[in-house]
């Protein structure tokens, strides 16, 4: 049966994963030429929301609908019992289009022919707020407290081959990155210990090597507070960080804005991953 749902909508001129980046960059940076800087916490927040997506497509459901939380294709909130509502226009994201493979040589009855990327198209997704129907389940959330996530990102920081301190004589810093090395100041509270160690594993992850040097401090701090900023929202923490605190990844300079919003998705996603790779498994499992 037809859905009234506009899901075939037009299709904009094909652009490649760049041309669309690109693209959404300057729809951002427009908006805080304008003095919208919350724009850009409403994507650092997008990160935290859907860290398993691509940078291109976050920026797209960033771009299209920044109050977004749960994506999802037409098709896909239907097998969960609810439907998108007349009239709703979905969020352009770009989707793998795969083929099969076969090898020269004869494989085992049964097997599956290897899959090779042919290239991407456009796909249309759907928020929540789209949609209505059956209540989802909900999933454990932390409210305020590190829980378990605590110890997952220090056996994370542990597999890195990085060593972890705490230091009495850090202090006023609450946190310290030496390059293989990070020391944290004892006697912080558990949301503010593990926010900090976020904030020193992603200079860790990000600015002990090239971009050290291509850098200024103001960026690289800003970097590392965005990357803490994405981890704590994920795993429910308040971090009480101000829209304004973000401005500093643009300073007129479209190609450092990019390429700073990608290095921040890449290692928050990196982070996130192994922190929540028991619940994803556990899903994997159930599906």
């Amino acid at each position: 049966m037809k859905s009234n749902a506009d899901t075939t909508q037009q299709q904009p001129q094909r652009q490649t994963a760049q041309e669309a980046i690109a693209a959404n960059v300057k729809a951002l940076i427009e908006q805080l030429e304008q003095g919208r800087s919350e724009t850009l916490t409403a994507h650092l927040s997008a990160m935290a929301r859907f860290h398993r997506y691509s940078f291109g497509n976050i920026l797209s459901i960033a771009h299209h609908r920044p109050d977004a939380t749960h994506v999802a294709g037409f098709h896909t909130w239907n097998e969960l019992g609810r439907h998108v509502m007349k009239g709703q226009k979905g969020i352009p994201i770009q989707a793998p289009m795969m083929v099969a493979t076969h090898d020269e040589k004869p494989v085992d009855r049964g097997d599956k022919p290897a899959p090779r990327l042919l290239g991407f198209r456009t796909v249309y997704v759907f928020d929540i707020a789209q949609t209505e129907g059956a209540e989802l389940p909900q999933s454990a959330t932390v409210s305020g407290e590190v829980g378990g996530h605590r110890d997952r990102l220090v056996g994370f920081v542990a597999q890195r081959g990085i060593e972890l301190e705490y230091n009495e004589r850090i202090a006023p810093a609450q946190g310290v990155s030496y390059g293989g090395k990070i020391a944290l100041l004892p006697g912080q509270s558990k949301a503010e210990e593990f926010a900090t160690l976020v904030h020193e594993l992603a200079h860790e992850m990000l600015h002990r090597a090239e971009r050290r040097a291509t850098t200024t401090k103001t960026v690289r701090e800003t970097e590392a507070e965005a990357v803490a900023f994405i981890v704590s929202c994920a795993v429910g923490l308040n971090t009480g960080s101000a829209s304004a605190d973000y401005i500093s990844l643009y300073a007129g300079n479209a190609e450092l804005l990019t390429e700073s919003l990608a290095v921040i998705q890449q290692a928050s996603s990196a982070i996130l991953d192994a922190l929540f790779a028991e619940e994803a498994e556990q899903l994997a499992q159930a599906s």
